[in-house]
């Protein structure tokens, strides 16, 4: 793979193998009902109805940036105090909310019944309400449920939980195909499309489809191509349906996305020559876009808080083709069946660490004094005001950062903060 793709080896030890330090205390993360914000987006013809508090409403409208009257495609079933206080027949009062709800938008052809801390404590069944609901309103409306509770859960497992949910609703196939997964921005999904089709590589779907006609088949012929490393689910469901996820590294940065290709490429029998033709040209692009942003951040550390499930395909980017190292790399969990590649190419050396403790990842971060620091929002005041740089984990999903074209902007995400205290001491030196 090395020599055909131009990649750059792999170092002599990578972080597969490297004991993990596993933790298990109080977290700080967003719930996944964050997920809906990008997936409302790229769905077109789907509605996310949230059976939660008040708090969750304010949580997805503060966080969407969008105001209620603008009717975007999601909303809060509020769960009332006599809902879970068990005055009132909530089963009922859903049925009649989303009877409401289909009679005004009748645009929507799949409702996700998304549920919540609220809605988890008092047992309400999501999922057999879901199945009455179907019933009653297929063909035209197909409503499924997931759970968005931040419980157990961190804020990315939204999305998968979301996507595992359609698994087995899609049809079956035994047609050889590649099957894109995981919500990316359109203009970027357009981008990997395109350099999809140059290579031949044919037919290409994506789960998620904009529309729920356009809805992907699974079997025995799927080949899974994950672009986000948070869809554990997903992929297991879809295997558990036939099909059969490709190994590769996640593609954030030059590297990262030509190797991902080049899996793909060879899966589908692409010659070395056509897949040079078709990358050259955005590699360079990508390789001159990250080197204005690496020269600010080579041999500076940095360090992961648990957060986005992103942590270690960005250590491995940030390391292999930014120059920076990687003090301690935390993950909410970690499946080395997903991202086994990632952690080959990330060199030994970094604290690899799953789940979260944040007493104690906050004391080895203080100890550390790194550069940089990826964290939660709740964290990041603090930790600047110890004199930390951070940069917020949940930016890094809600901007595009996947492939050859966005790989410097990837890179800049994490140079800014760093340029930023580096003018602010220039300016406090000459004060």
């Amino acid at each position: 793979m090395t020599d055909a793709a131009h990649l750059p080896p792999a170092p002599a030890r990578g972080c597969r193998d490297v004991p993990v330090l596993k933790e298990r205390g109080q977290r700080e993360v967003f719930c996944g009902l964050t997920g809906i914000i990008w997936l409302h987006r790229k769905m077109q013809d789907a509605f996310f109805l949230v059976v939660g508090s008040r708090t969750c409403a304010h949580l997805l409208q503060s966080a969407a940036g969008v105001m209620i009257f603008a009717e975007p495609r999601f909303g809060t079933a509020i769960l009332e105090e006599k809902d879970l206080a068990g005055l009132a027949c909530a089963n009922e009062e859903l049925d009649r909310e989303v009877d409401r709800l289909l009679s005004r938008r009748p645009d929507i052809r799949q409702l996700f019944l998304v549920g919540s801390c609220p809605s988890e404590v008092i047992k309400l069944d999501l999922h057999r309400a879901a199945e009455r609901l179907t019933q009653k309103h297929a063909p035209h409306v197909r409503v499924l449920n997931y759970s968005g509770s931040g419980i157990e859960t961190t804020f990315t497992e939204g999305e998968d939980a979301c996507l595992a949910a359609m698994v087995p609703t899609l049809p079956d196939t035994d047609e050889r195909q590649l099957l894109m997964v995981g919500a990316l921005p359109d203009v970027v999904e357009d981008q990997a499309l395109g350099l999809l089709r140059d290579m031949g590589v044919s037919p290409v779907r994506c789960l998620p489809a904009h529309r729920a006609a356009e809805a992907p088949g699974v079997g025995a012929g799927t080949v899974v191509a994950l672009t986000q490393p948070f869809l554990n689910e997903t992929a297991a469901h879809l295997e558990r349906r036939g099909a059969r996820t490709l190994p590769a590294p996640f593609p954030f940065g030059e590297g990262g996305t030509t190797a991902w290709l080049w899996a793909v490429a060879q899966e589908f029998g692409v010659d070395a020559d056509t897949f040079a033709k078709v990358t050259e040209a955005p590699r360079a692009r990508a390789r001159k876009a990250i080197a204005g942003a690496a020269e600010t951040l080579k041999d500076k550390s940095i360090f992961f808080f648990p957060d986005s499930q992103l942590e270690i395909p960005l250590a491995r980017f940030l390391t292999r083709e930014c120059g920076m190292k990687a003090v301690e790399v935390g993950a909410p969990f970690i499946n080395k069946q997903i991202v086994g590649p990632d952690l080959d190419l990330l060199a030994e050396g970094p604290t690899i660490a799953e789940g979260q403790d944040v007493d104690l990842q906050l004391e080895r971060c203080r100890a550390a004094r790194p550069d940089l620091t990826v964290c939660g929002l709740g964290l990041a005041n603090p930790l600047e005001a110890d004199g930390l740089a951070t940069k917020w984990a949940i930016e890094l999903v809600f901007t595009p950062v996947h492939f050859y074209e966005q790989a410097g902007d990837l890179a800049g995400l994490f140079a800014r903060p760093l340029r930023r205290r580096a003018l602010l001491s220039g300016l406090e030196g000459a004060a």
